[in-house]
């Protein structure tokens, strides 16, 4: 089989493409799945650095999320059978033609999602059902303020926000990218770069949001504590731009709680409800109501490329791997 390779720690040049031996057959609980479409994430390029909290070990195959066809299956495995057609969850593999996989790490792909769509539907939806929610109870009328709304947890929480009522204002760091989230649902979209209190607070008439929606952190949490109404909820779903200290004073004053959003903890230790998650997913998407955005396709040989294109931020919502 073909496979992407991290050999050392570093940036997308420690990336090669290797011959491979074919993984063994699929082992009891297990599939292997023809692999055609994979999701290149900024937690992959994190993982190849050596700086994220799950950290392999190189030489590894990065990715995550995947989708293609069932190819074989191992013993105790009924749920599906050669030819299925499937999205898989991988801790690392993806990059790769072939893979085993956990037969519960799989799902049926919806129907009208092509699979560079189905591959990168759960990360990024995933994240945003279960952080606003679940982590962020939002309730129809609400106003959501998404950061990052131009990447792959952004666009999706702009659909998923809208989805349930939410009405979300957008920040990106361009005109094409705030288009895009403007296109998606956002009812307003802001180029941060300048500041958006100001902003912010007028379009909610003084009150400001219900929700921040912040994978950015850095001086950007800051800010949107400045933009929460009382009561409001700060989730935190990462540090693009570094961690941020986060005023005590404000979550005091203003009854505000400050939320961590992780989906490994939470695949893990509340295994059903992920499940549930996915199930609801699955159904919003078949009836075409979510749909990643896809800006970026790469063959899988140039795979280096796209991790660049994610790290410099070209990318509006997710960048796929196929082939």
């Amino acid at each position: 089989m073909k496979a992407i390779v991290c050999q050392a720690f570093g940036g997308p040049e420690v990336l090669a493409i290797e011959d491979r031996p074919d993984p063994p057959p699929p082992g009891p609980g297990e599939v292997q799945i023809r692999l055609a479409a994979r999701g290149v994430q900024y937690v992959d390029a994190l993982q190849m650095a050596g700086t994220y909290q799950v950290r392999p070990e190189p030489p590894f195959v990065p990715g995550s999320e995947a989708a293609g066809e069932v190819v074989a299956v191992g013993p105790g495995v009924d749920r599906w059978k050669a030819d299925d057609r499937v999205m898989s969850r991988h801790r690392t593999g993806a990059w790769a033609t072939l893979a085993n996989v956990k037969a519960e790490g799989c799902d049926p792909i919806p129907a009208g999602l092509s699979v560079e769509e189905a591959a990168v539907l759960r990360s990024g939806h995933g994240t945003a059902y279960h952080a606003l929610l679940q982590r962020g109870r939002l309730r129809a009328g609400e106003w959501v303020l998404v950061h990052g709304a131009a990447g792959g947890i952004g666009i999706a929480a702009i659909q998923i926000a809208r989805q349930f009522g939410g009405r979300v204002i957008a920040t990106a760091s361009t005109a094409a990218k705030c288009a895009a989230c403007l296109e998606e649902g956002a009812a307003h979209a802001l180029d941060y770069r300048g500041g958006f209190v100001d902003e912010v607070k007028r379009l909610t008439g003084g009150r400001g949001v219900d929700i921040v929606y912040d994978p950015i952190g850095a001086a950007v949490t800051d800010e949107s504590l400045r933009c929460l109404a009382y009561g409001g909820r700060l989730l935190i779903l990462g540090f693009l731009g570094g961690p941020a200290s986060i005023r005590s004073n404000y979550l005091l004053i203003k009854g505000i709680e400050a939320v961590g959003v992780y989906m490994g903890g939470f695949q893990a230790n509340q295994p059903e409800v992920f499940a549930a998650n996915t199930s609801v997913l699955l159904g919003l998407a078949a009836a075409g109501k979510i749909r990643p955005r896809i800006s970026h396709r790469f063959p899988l040989e140039r795979a280096a490329e796209a991790v660049r294109a994610v790290v410099d931020r070209a990318v509006i919502g997710k960048a796929v791997l196929v082939g």
